[in-house]
């Protein structure tokens, strides 16, 4: 580990992210040290990481936050200061709130109280918090019972989706009832979910909810940096136009909106939990009345960032300046120049869409050729990311294949 030189009064962050972070901290001048326990990271090809440090698996016991905290220790001591530490996904997340005092010695970071937060990670909690907290979450269902508010009792729409947000993709129940894609999955009725077998055999690590109808462009969010009270210091609204599957997947094109009735919303529901730190609310409007129901909160940085920032409105630098200067951020108003698009993604959800009939080619082209883009990977300016993705990802389908072929020699070997 090479760490460069600490400036003190500008310390580096230290990024347990990829790279729509790194890239959201690059466009702010902010020296990120990339701190990953995957070898494969695209986040180490940038040319915004100053440095990489790789960790253990945090899965492995407290080997990588011992790692974490030694790093913080070594930057600290040299720097004369903490330094601030940014998370982009739950895993890390984890790791953090669960070594949260240990990690404060070194680093500086906003993390809700423990309460909060062990709600916000858990999507069964959530619901119990949301209730207490009066945020406007749709309606809970109960999978015991048949009366009213139960799965079996409700006649119409119901959500699944797994209560643990924490490394379940490669679950079981991930392959057996999502198909290994999508992060929720909607039935006709609570009967027609308690009726199939994969949500009866895990039906304890699931979440039942009320489906709230509408399609991907009813997908909002809000998105911001609260101080220790609960204010939000700097904040932006965003808009789903496609994901994949559709309605209840991952982002595929996304752009910056404007919403008051959204940021009111939201800035209230960050002062009833209240949140610290980074947070993105997802929000869901009824088409029917235009009620916004509250889907989720992240307490950690997103991909978004990486949008906000090309459009105006970089959290990240907002949360480095508070953290290390106490700095409050003036308000700034996005002005939507670009829209972030997962090309791959977007041309699944395409495929999807166009076999229902809700859209045709040469729509879907227009709906991309007509904006200004930034990508998930590519960049003209830091090309390194997607270099790494698909190098790594020929070299793995040319080992396969001379694999393939090794096993056939013995065949051929006999069959002449």
């Amino acid at each position: 580990m090479n760490l460069p030189p600490v400036e003190f009064g500008r310390p580096p962050v230290v990024l347990v992210g990829g790279v729509n972070l790194v890239r959201a901290l690059g466009l702010a001048g902010i020296p990120a040290i990339v701190a990953t326990w995957d070898p494969d990271e695209p986040a180490l090809r940038s040319r915004h990481c100053s440095d990489r440090v790789m960790l253990p698996r945090p899965d492995g016991g407290p080997a990588a936050a011992d790692a974490l905290a030694r790093l913080g220790e070594d930057l600290a001591g040299r720097a004369g200061r903490r330094i601030p530490l940014m998370y982009g996904s739950d895993g890390a997340l984890e790791l953090i709130q669960a070594h949260r005092e240990r990690l404060a010695r070194h680093f500086l970071f906003l993390l809700p109280d423990p309460d909060v937060a062990a709600a916000l990670i858990s999507k069964e909690r959530f619901a119990a918090f949301a209730r207490h907290r009066g945020l406007p979450a749709p309606r809970s269902l109960a999978w015991n019972g048949d009366g009213p508010g139960s799965v079996i009792g409700t006649a119409t729409p119901v959500l699944v989706k797994p209560s643990d947000k924490v490394d379940w993709h490669n679950s079981a129940l991930c392959r057996e009832l999502f198909a290994g894609e999508g992060k929720a999955r909607v039935f006709a009725s609570g009967a027609e979910a308690a009726r199939h077998p994969g949500v009866a055999q895990h039906h304890r690590h699931l979440t039942f909810q009320e489906f709230i109808p509408g399609g991907d462009e009813d997908h909002w969010s809000f998105h911001g940096f609260a101080d220790e009270e609960g204010h939000v210091l700097a904040s932006f609204v965003g808009r789903k136009i496609r994901t994949f599957p559709t309605t209840t997947g991952e982002s595929a094109f996304i752009e910056m909106a404007q919403d008051e009735s959204l940021e009111a919303e939201g800035r209230k529901v960050a002062s009833r939990c209240p949140l610290k730190g980074p947070f993105k609310m997802d929000f869901k409007r009824d088409p029917r009345d235009g009620r916004w129901y509250l889907l989720e909160i992240n307490a950690r940085y997103t991909l978004w960032h990486y949008l906000g920032a090309a459009n105006g409105v970089n959290l990240p630098r907002a949360a480095y300046e508070y953290l290390v200067d106490g700095q409050r951020a003036e308000p700034v108003q996005a002005v939507p120049r670009y829209r972030w698009l997962a090309l791959g993604l977007d041309f699944r959800a395409y495929r999807e869409m166009a076999a229902r009939g809700e859209i045709t080619a040469p729509r879907w082209a227009a709906s991309i050729l007509g904006s200004r883009n930034i990508y998930d990977m590519f960049s003209w300016s830091d090309p390194g990311p997607w270099l790494a993705f698909w190098g790594g990802r020929i070299a793995r389908r040319l080992k396969r294949a001379c694999r393939d072929i090794a096993a056939l020699s013995p065949w051929r070997s006999t069959a002449s």
